[in-house]
């Protein structure tokens, strides 16, 4: 399928350190690289990812994941662990423009989070900015988080695009929360964790108000063994 200059499909993935559930201590980088490079994602938003860390190999899993795909890359640092780091990514085969990183408010002492955007410059000339981020776990940090991220968003005038685990449902406080400045897709949205027989809907891919847009695609791929999450996928046509 030939994918336009304005249609774009971006892929969330939390991949759980390459770690596939049903195998543990085992690390398959190759298996998250082909669920990748089977959806033909333009853009990808990736969470839990290891930079230096034993658990995963001692491997740089930003830049492997980066030749595995032959995309452009940035990585958001969330905390440094061992002599390494874990934190998101954000792959792209277009060219990224810009990049920028921010530490997400915590007002209750959890694992420090944070929100990676990028600038990503299409083949037709238009720009669009893309942010990934995982958000914590406790709901009064996820508050805090998503009134952040509605803020950064309304300094923005062109289509920007939220990805990423937000470790919240569709009904929840901070979903709520950002619908005020961002659309959802809910006529064919799953869920998404558990890999098997998932019944929570925590990651999501989300568009600005401002974003003129259609949904072509949104679906949830069923592809149980690499994490213990599903990836997402969207396709996206811009005006």
């Amino acid at each position: 399928m030939v994918i336009s200059a304005q249609t774009v499909r971006i892929l969330t993935y939390n991949i759980h350190h390459a770690n596939p559930p049903s195998k543990p201590g085992f690390i398959d980088l190759k298996a998250i690289a082909k669920v990748i490079n089977d959806a033909k994602a333009d853009v990808v938003g990736i969470q839990e990812v290891d930079i230096k860390v034993s658990r995963s190999e001692m491997q740089n899993q930003a830049e492997l994941l980066a030749e595995l795909t032959g995309m452009d890359y940035y990585f958001s640092k969330g905390i440094n662990l061992e002599k390494g780091y874990y934190g998101t990514l954000i792959l792209s085969k277009h060219k990224i423009v810009g990049k920028r990183r921010y530490d997400l408010p915590m007002p209750v002492k959890s694992e420090n989070r944070s929100l990676a955007i990028v600038d990503v410059a299409l083949p037709n000339g238009k720009v669009i900015s893309v942010a990934n981020t995982h958000l914590d776990l406790k709901e009064e940090n996820r508050i805090e988080q998503v009134e952040y991220i509605n803020e950064t968003v309304d300094l923005y005038s062109r289509p920007f695009i939220l990805l990423g685990d937000l470790n919240a449902k569709p009904d929840s406080k901070p979903i709520q929360i950002l619908e005020e400045q961002f659309v959802r897709n809910t006529k064919t949205n799953k869920p998404t964790s558990p890999n098997v027989n998932p019944r929570n809907e925590i990651d999501y891919i989300m568009l600005s108000k401002n974003s003129k847009f259609s949904w072509i695609k949104y679906e949830v791929i069923s592809e149980e063994y690499a994490s213990d999450h599903l990836p997402l996928l969207a396709e996206i046509e811009f005006e």
